[in-house]
């Protein structure tokens, strides 16, 4: 726990509360570490067992959270999201911190006030990922593509200048610090997101079985992996998750393939368990499965781009995995084929590596970071 002294009011800002994720994850143990803090975030959706597990409280809101149907179509009030941050009233508070992929940066907080930007990206949409946004939304071309264009060159404005009003930043993995310094201009802190390493354990007996997970979305490129078991006809890989990619998924699926669709959190550590070894197409910005998959001891097949460079390791006695360049099907079945052709790395070694990201380092980090930057930045503090 902190040592603030009570009488700093601290507020604690998010995107929004819909479905748990990764960041909601982030935001818990910000919570459970500065409990005193009052929640923010632009809508409000999460059931109410949801939100009692996470610990926020009832979170203030933004204007967005009264129009009918916005839980399920909140991605598309993008264009009013700048603003809804904007007006979110922090005129109270000493100290801010937002936990931010898109637009909860943006906040405004009084003169005098601490902002810290937990940043899991700059905003994808309107730097690195953009012509990828616009493609899968339909957007790439005609008057349609033209007016979305214009729409992410003001977000990316608003974004640059919104960056200005952040005291610190932390960044979720070096990739991450890099994507920061190269859209803001600015330096920034590397601290790894928590993962659950209490809960995601070593137990039973391995299987043969490769295991893929996620959410069937195309930048997680699930379609690549599954296709390379075409040319691995004597091998099993099990793929769990759901999502707009599940047809495409299934459409490359051959026999040696186990589709199981969307599973509770129970049936994924089952599996994670019993896999040989788990495989991750993705290039993300930190990536909390193949860590999850270390810490059931189970050794990681991943692109090698993104935060997998920072929680895999490929060499070495110290060794937890492997990485293919290119994430195309005879890739990812040459990677597998490689990895079977040397000695499995161990389930105490690839435990032992997902401990660097624990709930509770990530708590410890966290709040050491944030306590010496507002003693840094207090009234009448030296530099």
């Amino acid at each position: 726990m902190h040592d603030l002294s009570p009488d700093i009011r601290v507020a604690l800002v998010h995107e929004w509360l819909v479905v748990p994720a990764g960041s909601e994850q982030v935001l818990q143990e910000m919570k459970a570490e500065f409990p005193q803090a009052d929640v923010f975030c632009l809508v409000d959706k999460l059931a109410d067992a949801d939100r009692a597990t996470l610990g926020v409280g009832h979170p203030h809101t933004s204007f967005l959270q009264n129009i009918p149907g916005v839980e399920r179509h909140y991605r598309w009030m993008l264009p009013l999201m700048p603003t809804a941050v904007e007006r979110l009233d922090l005129s109270e508070y000493d100290l801010v911190i937002s936990n931010s992929h898109a637009v909860a940066k943006g906040v405004r907080v009084r003169p005098g006030a601490l902002h810290i930007c937990h940043c899991c990206s700059p905003m994808r949409y309107a730097w690195d990922l953009r012509d990828q946004y616009l493609e899968e939304a339909g957007l790439d071309r005609g008057i349609k593509g033209w007016l979305a264009g214009r729409m992410l060159d003001r977000l990316r404005s608003w974004d640059a200048e919104a960056s200005v009003r952040v005291g610190e930043f932390i960044a979720i993995s070096d990739f991450i610090a890099d994507r920061i310094a190269r859209s803001y201009g600015r330096p920034s802190t590397v601290i790894y997101p928590p993962v659950d390493t209490n809960y995601y354990t070593p137990a039973g007996d391995r299987k043969e079985s490769y295991l893929a997970a996620s959410r069937l979305v195309s930048y997680k490129r699930l379609p690549a992996i599954v296709e390379a078991f075409r040319e691995l006809p004597d091998r099993h890989l099990i793929v769990i998750g759901d999502g707009p990619d599940r047809q495409r998924v299934a459409a490359v699926a051959g026999p040696n393939v186990t589709l199981m669709g969307w599973q509770p959190r129970e049936v994924l550590r089952a599996q994670l368990r019993q896999a040989r070894a788990f495989l991750f197409a993705a290039e993300e910005d930190f990536g909390i499965l193949p860590v999850e998959a270390q810490a059931c001891g189970t050794p990681v097949i991943a692109f090698g781009r993104g935060g997998a460079l920072e929680t895999v390791i490929d060499n070495g006695p110290a060794r937890t995995g492997a990485f293919f360049s290119e994430p195309t099907p005879s890739a990812i079945a040459a990677a597998i084929r490689n990895f079977e052709g040397t000695p499995a790395p161990t389930q105490d070694i690839c435990r032992a590596n997902a401990e660097r990201f624990s709930a509770q380092r990530f708590r410890r980090e966290f709040s050491e970071f944030v306590i010496h930057a507002w003693n840094t930045h207090r009234p009448g503090a030296s530099n």
